[in-house]
Order: C-alpha cells, then structure tokens, then sequence
C-alpha cells in the first residue's frame, strides 16, 4: 500500500553564500525558506519479513538506516519525567541490546522529546527533512554526557559509536502526521545542509547557556512568535542536517503505527560507509519527517509521541 504526501525540503536559493543556516529546537524558525515536495510513500509493512535474519530490510537499522520491531513497553503514559527517566530509559536500552548487531560496552541516554499535535504543546511534530545530528555534532555529545576523562574519551571516540533515535507512538496509533523515513541507500552526502541547532536560554543563569544547567529536558515552553526572526535569548547546542530536495530519495512509513512498535532511527554511526573506520554497505543516516497523509479520516486524534536519543558504544 502506498500514499503520498507533500515534504518540505530545504530550498537550496534560499541559503546564502558564506552564511550557516540556522533553526530553532521549538520550530519556531528558520534561516532558509522550505519548499513542499509531492512524494510516494510506501507502507513498511509491506515489506517486513517476519522472522528476519540480520542484513534484512526495514529489521537491520545498518541496511536502511532505519528498522521497526514490535516492542511493548510497561511506561505508558509518558506524564511522569522521572519515570520516563528511570523506567522507560531501561527499557530503551534493553530494546537497543536486544536488535542492534555487535557488542553493545554502553549506552548513555542523552535526550528525548514528547511531541504533540496539540496548539498548547511546546513540541509539535517537525515537518521538515532533516537529520538529527552531524558527525560534528555526534562527537560532541559524546565529550559532553560522557563522564571520563580526555584520553579515556578519545579511547572511546576510536570503537565504533552511533546515534540512535527510538521513536515511539504514544496512547493511540500515530495515524494523524506519521513518520515519514528515507533509505540512505537512496541519499548522498551532497543532500544534507549543516544547520546550527538554536536552543532557548532563558532556564539557563546566563545569556550565553554556559552554566551547569545543560539539560533541556523538561523545560521546553510556547515560543514568542511574535519574535521568531530573532535570535535573541537563543544559542547554538547543535548541528543538524537539512536536507535538499531529490526525485531519488525512496520514503517510508509505518501506516497506523501503534503504541506497541518502536521505530529506530540512525543518526550517526562511526562505521558508516565513507567514514574513515566505515564499512561498506552500513548505512549512515536516516532523514525523516513528519507528513499529513491525505488518506487520515476526518477527526483522527492528534499525534503523540516520543523520541529517545541514545548514544550506543560497542566493543569493537
């Protein structure tokens, strides 16, 4: 079964010469301008085998850089922080040891976002291409949530280490603005955008950000819209990749997703193909968004969702 749908692209005239782009983690702005894309999407359901073996598409997050399993979890209202925390965290990561290939030495938890199609919610679903993070930005979260000393942690930046986003459903079927994932086999590197990543300061002690409180979590609230254009009361904290349009890329989605799957996204990987320590055939990045998918019935409930961004370090 296939749908279609419109994806916002970045356009490529709208970035200047000599100027980084730049977005906000709220999604009130962006520097550059983005272009609606009509697009295929098939359904991945169509094309899970089950019982699949390793290197199988859409259960191998290394084939297409995405995979979906059916995996229930016991949190399941996701109002609790503390227990998302403790609780939820724990299952991400036996989730992580369960389907990834390789010795898994550690998993470090850094991030997640609750997002909901809701006019009060201060995270709504993105409906952007992107990649989450750049291998710049992959390495620095290591040397930020990472407790070791420096030449521990340039010890730990030789194994193999990825960034995976676990994306999950919450309360009732995703139907209203799924996930849309393309296969990085039909992507290149010429399509991806370095974009700084701007946070807002004002939970922070200072106007740069650089106080002892570096964690977001929790503390997201309604962007000023009033002053979207401005960057003032933000800083940089990452890099992410938007992504320029492409008649090649092939888009998927898990149709009806419910609460019980988890979708793996893959961010970075140290052993992508091209990397210098890369393997042929590893996949290196996912873009994603979401997308209004013209067959959602009348009155389908807002999306709820949330996504957990693990750091994975492996023994090899």
């Amino acid at each position: 079964m296939t749908t279609s749908g419109e994806f916002r692209y970045m356009d490529p005239a709208s970035i200047s010469a000599g100027t980084k782009p730049w977005s906000k983690v709220d999604g009130a702005y962006f520097s550059f301008t983005l272009t609606p894309h009509r697009r295929s999407v098939a359904n991945l359901r169509d094309h899970l085998a089950p019982d699949a073996e390793p290197g199988t598409f859409g259960s191998d997050i290394d084939v297409s850089g995405f995979a979906t399993y059916h995996f229930p979890a016991a949190e399941k209202t996701f109002s609790d922080d503390a227990a998302v925390r403790t609780g939820y965290y724990d299952e991400v990561k036996d989730l992580l040891r369960s389907k990834l290939q390789g010795s898994i030495s550690h998993i470090e938890i850094f991030d997640h976002t609750i997002r909901r199609r809701d006019p009060t919610s201060p995270r709504q679903p993105v409906q952007q291409v992107h990649v989450d993070q750049t291998p710049a930005a992959a390495e620095a979260r290591v040397r930020r949530h990472v407790k070791l000393p420096p030449p521990e942690l340039d010890a730990l930046l030789q194994c193999r280490y990825q960034i995976i986003n676990v994306w999950r459903p919450i309360g009732h079927p995703a139907t209203d603005f799924p996930l849309a994932v393309i296969d990085w086999r039909s992507t290149k590197p010429d399509d991806l955008v370095p974009v700084d990543l701007l946070y807002p300061l004002h939970h922070r002690g200072t106007t740069s950000g650089d106080d002892d409180d570096d964690d977001d979590r929790g503390k997201e609230t309604l962007p000023d819209l009033t002053r979207a254009a401005s960057t003032e009361g933000y800083g940089v904290k990452g890099e992410t990749y938007g992504v320029l349009p492409s008649e090649a890329h092939r888009l998927y989605y898990v149709k009806d997703m419910t609460p019980d799957e988890v979708l793996l996204l893959k961010c970075f990987d140290s052993w992508a193909e091209g990397k210098p320590q890369g393997r042929e055939g590893v996949a290196a990045w996912s873009p994603h968004t979401a997308f209004v998918d013209p067959a959602t019935p009348e009155g389908t409930k807002g999306r709820e969702s949330i996504e957990v961004r693990c750091l994975v370090f492996y023994d090899e």
